[in-house]
């Protein structure tokens, strides 16, 4: 009998303790795994931040190469720009218009009576002597040969002017210099609207800001005629 129950009791340990080493043998195996699942998934974490990076390198790389190409295609637009005849007419114009706008506005100071046209005068030498400096530059940067003198007509109406005094004067200066900046004013608008030259289009803005302030002095004289407006109208209406 008592034999009887030692062997359940012994019986009944080795059933216990194979199932404590099984359960060991078990977690063992468990905490390798998951030992072996942190490293991976560390090892996967960095491979795929490094495959990321590789990523992220190469479109950037895509990004930089689109830069560059965008780069070199505003290079490329930057480059030579056209220069026209209506360019280059415009820049010589310009150029005649202070070979004798300036004289004409440095007579006023000696031969005229009225205040105001001496102001247009002073007005007209000002400008005059800007744009004079502008076009030279412009026209060398350009290449674009520029006279040296007034056309033949414009150095007629400085020789009216030397020969006026007076009242007389104050006439013929309000009237031929209305007239020409009246028409010049509408040429300089189209030279901006058209031409395809970053210089051109700076120097025509400042051409039509100056040709503006004296169409404004000139009239303020209060001489000009009204055959000089009906001469400016005839002369725009037929471009």
């Amino acid at each position: 009998m008592v034999l009887a129950v030692c062997a359940v009791i012994a019986t009944a340990l080795i059933v216990t303790r194979g199932g404590d080493e099984e359960a060991s043998a078990s977690q063992a195996p468990a905490g390798t795994t998951a030992q072996n699942g942190y490293g991976q998934s560390g090892t996967e974490g960095y491979g795929h931040s490094s495959d990321a990076g590789h990523d992220t390198g190469a479109e950037g790389s895509d990004a930089e190469a689109e830069g560059s190409a965008a780069q070199g295609g505003k290079a490329e637009r930057s480059g030579p720009q056209p220069v026209t005849e209506v360019d280059k007419t415009f820049l010589v114009a310009v150029r005649q218009a202070g070979l004798w706008e300036i004289p004409a506005g440095r007579l006023a100071q000696t031969n005229a009576s009225s205040e105001a046209v001496k102001r247009a005068g002073l007005h007209l030498m000002d400008g005059h002597s800007k744009l004079d400096q502008l076009v030279r530059e412009d026209a060398e940067i350009l290449g674009v040969p520029i006279p040296d003198q007034a056309t033949p007509e414009q150095q007629g109406w400085v020789e009216q002017m030397e020969n006026a005094r007076g009242a007389e004067f104050d006439r013929i200066f309000a009237n031929l210099l209305r007239a020409s900046h009246g028409k010049i004013f509408a040429t300089i608008g189209e030279v901006r609207a058209a031409s395809q030259n970053d210089l051109i289009r700076r120097h025509a803005r400042q051409a039509n800001q100056t040709v503006l302030d004296h169409l404004e002095v000139l009239e303020d004289t209060g001489l000009v005629d009204s055959a000089t407006f009906a001469e400016v109208e005839e002369a725009v209406t037929a471009k």
